[in-house]
């Protein structure tokens, strides 16, 4: 274990916030699950782009300063996959309940569980996250539990009951096919295509929500694009995997 107090206080107190700043995620779950209860549909939307603002930002400034060697005893990827989960998982699947966007009965019920038990899943495998054989791309093995991208479509292009509950199987399936998806943030190959196209797609997410409940279907379709290029992209990168790879440490 690296010794902290080789590093100064402030570069350890600034790696003590960036930890407290990942952790505020888990309050941004509570605000949408307490959102979506009291019928507040497009605050929790909005919530959910707080949240992945923090999630898109708090490893790159666990890296700037060095959190896992100043603050080496305190797991920070398990706050993520904490946090990650409450938000990415647990309060989207709330919302959906909600909404009324799953359907009635037991059917509901089932569907709703499906993304939790697959999550669960996922969130403990020791390989979810996979470094490329350079060190140099990163990626997700199985649908990353991105079920807040997918309670943001379902609610804003009003899609029915069936079909969200169609999505739900689907990508519950996904989490367990080892396609290696996107890392947008780790990656290099295409990186800065991929982070454009990622800043495009956060944009069009905003423009959305503000023109809710009627979204533009132009849009729709740019916002759409990007999922396309995002999927298409995490095939190839499968298809053409080399032939070693590891599963990524904490961070």
């Amino acid at each position: 274990m690296p010794d902290a107090t080789a590093f100064s206080p402030r570069l350890r107190l600034a790696g003590g916030l960036v930890h407290l700043y990942t952790a505020s995620g888990t309050v941004v779950g509570l605000l949408i699950v307490l959102a979506a209860i009291e019928g507040e549909t497009l605050t929790a939307l909005w919530l959910f782009f707080v949240a992945l603002f923090i999630d898109g930002t708090d490893g790159m400034l666990a890296r700037r300063f060095r959190v896992k060697e100043t603050i080496p005893w305190f797991d920070g990827a398990l706050l993520d996959n904490i946090v990650d989960y409450l938000t990415y998982v647990f309060a989207p699947v709330v919302l959906l309940w909600t909404t009324d966007s799953l359907p009635d009965g037991p059917l509901g019920w089932g569907v709703a569980a499906l993304p939790l038990l697959a999550s669960s899943y996922q969130f403990c495998r020791v390989d979810a996250k996979l470094v490329g054989s350079t060190g140099d791309d990163h990626f997700f093995l199985g649908f990353p539990s991105y079920w807040n991208v997918v309670a943001f479509y379902a609610i804003v292009l009003d899609a029915s009951p069936t079909v969200v509950a169609a999505a739900l199987v689907v990508f519950s399936v996904l989490v367990f096919v080892p396609v290696r998806y996107l890392y947008p943030s780790r990656m290099t190959t295409l990186r800065t295509t991929t982070l454009v196209f990622s800043t495009v797609w956060a944009v069009t997410y905003v423009v959305l929500l503000l023109q809710f409940p009627d979204p533009h279907p132009a849009v729709v379709a740019v916002s759409l694009a990007y999922l396309v290029y995002y999927l298409g992209l995490s095939v190839f990168f499968t298809l053409r995997r080399p032939s070693t790879q590891r599963a990524e440490g904490s961070g």
